[in-house]
């Protein structure tokens, strides 16, 4: 029932990070795996075994154009790609730099994917966030566009159900990656949430993995428009 071996697979911000880590476990669980990223990202480096590399930039639909007609077949599309700039969201301009980002370039891979997932009846997985349920003081514009991944997985998973492809997310707790360093770094932020995350500890990228690969296979063949919580049980405590 968890048998994804031999289907094609997309990992946006799959150079890095989150990303990096669930496009090695597509890999290791039998995919053919493209990992998509800015060409100069920081984090970036040898891919994992089975996983080719390709440039992206989620904000310029002709490099989405040039991906998308590239690939001959796609059954997986993982939208890992994402900033945050935390303390300067307030600035309009960085503000709409991150919904564009985040929100729209989910949205832009979506559609641009839309036919070769329904030819092969396929899987959209989003990445949404813990501040896709709270707010954010110092992230308005992250917390807005995950807030607005939940609503745009939901609203696809409507709407392309009938071509057979399924649409969820994984909303990721407080996950050891760069772009949680400064809350790593600092002994209060960090006491804060391992005090309010029953299993005390952080994430890692490896922990969203199985979600990703169960949301993906034919376990979850009934199962569209939900965001699954990864968070070490944060959200219930």
């Amino acid at each position: 029932m968890f048998d994804i071996s031999g289907r094609h697979a997309l990992v946006t911000g799959g150079t890095s990070g989150i990303g990096a880590a669930i496009a090695a476990a597509l890999s290791s669980a039998g995919c053919h795996v493209t990992a998509a990223g800015l060409p100069a990202a920081e984090g970036t480096g040898v891919p994992a075994p089975g996983v080719t590399t390709a440039a992206l930039d989620v904000t310029d639909a002709a490099s989405i154009d040039r991906l998308a007609s590239g690939l001959s077949r796609l059954d997986i599309l993982v939208n890992a790609a994402g900033i945050i700039r935390r303390s300067a969201e307030y600035d309009l301009e960085t503000f709409a730099q991150v919904v564009d980002v985040n929100l729209t370039g989910t949205m832009r891979l979506c559609s641009a994917c839309r036919p070769l997932l329904a030819e092969q009846g396929g899987s959209i997985v989003n990445v949404a966030s813990m501040l896709t349920f709270f707010g954010a003081g110092l992230a308005p514009a992250y917390s807005a566009s995950k807030g607005g991944i939940a609503q745009l997985t939901k609203s696809l998973a409507i709407a392309w159900a009938a071509e057979g492809i399924r649409v969820n997310a994984i909303a990721p707790g407080w996950i050891a990656t760069p772009l949680t360093q400064a809350l790593q770094d600092d002994p209060a932020r960090s006491e804060a949430i391992l005090s309010r995350t029953p299993m005390k500890r952080w994430g890692t990228p490896g922990d969203l993995a199985g979600s990703v690969i169960f949301l993906c296979s034919p376990a979850a063949a009934f199962v569209t428009g939900v965001v699954l919580p990864v968070d070490g049980g944060y959200l219930i405590s």
